[in-house]
This record gives structure tokens, C-alpha cells and sequence, in this order.
């Protein structure tokens, strides 16, 4: 059984930082894409950054220069580091990660159950 478990939500003012991780951990093979998306109330999930098995990253246009995802495959985790957050940052933070499993010997997305980041005063 695989669990994908994230962490590092909080409240924090505007213009300050986080650090978002997730750990993925179970019966895993190998690890494919991992992403880190989010959900504002009254809004539809969107992918804030994403990064490959070989590095690549992707980011929406709205945290560019202020997000840096990472990955450490050695030990199945995921990073979202957040810096300059604003209020419209806030929302739930999910972690994504497209991975095959030994047993069952499956590929599909596996889901965290979500963080709570606030930027407010």
C-alpha cells in the first residue's frame, strides 16, 4: 500500500516563507512525475509546480522567481519551497505523484490529503 503524506502548512504574513514537503512511502518502484497543486475555496485545482524523474520543473506563471520545487528520490520526498507569498497563495496544497507500485505492480497518481497554506496579516 502507498501513502503520499504532506506537511509544512501554516499561517504566515505577506511577503514571508515556506517550506512544503511531501513523503511518499509504501510499496514503491519507481517514482515518475511529482507535483504540487492547489485549491482555493470557490476555485478549481490548479498545478503550481511540477518536476520530472530527470529534473525538469514547470511552474504557473504566478509563482514564478517565488517557488522552487525539488525533489529527493533517495527517500521518495517532495519539496515545494515558497517565498514573497501573498494572500492569493492561500488555498489547500495537495502532492501529486504519478508512481508504480511493486505490489500490485501498477502505475497510477497517488493523492496527499492536502495542507493549509494562509498568507494573511
Amino acid at each position: 500500500q502507498v501513502q503520499v503524506v504532506e506537511s509544512g502548512g501554516d499561517l504566515v504574513q505577506p511577503g514571508g516563507s515556506l517550506r512544503l514537503s511531501c513523503a511518499a512511502s509504501g510499496s514503491i518502484s519507481r517514482i515518475y512525475f511529482m507535483g504540487w497543486y492547489r485549491q482555493a475555496p470557490g476555485k478549481q485545482r490548479e498545478l503550481v509546480a511540477g518536476i520530472s524523474s530527470d529534473g525538469t520543473t514547470n511552474y504557473v506563471d504566478s509563482v514564478k522567481g517565488r517557488f522552487t520545487i525539488s525533489r529527493d528520490d533517495a527517500k521518495n520526498t517532495l519539496f515545494l519551497q515558497m517565498n514573497s507569498l501573498k494572500p492569493e497563495d492561500s488555498a489547500v496544497y495537495y502532492c501529486n505523484a504519478d508512481l508504480l507500485s511493486i505490489v500490485p505492480r501498477i502505475r497510477r497518481d497517488y493523492w496527499g490529503q492536502g495542507t493549509q497554506v494562509t498568507v494573511s496579516l
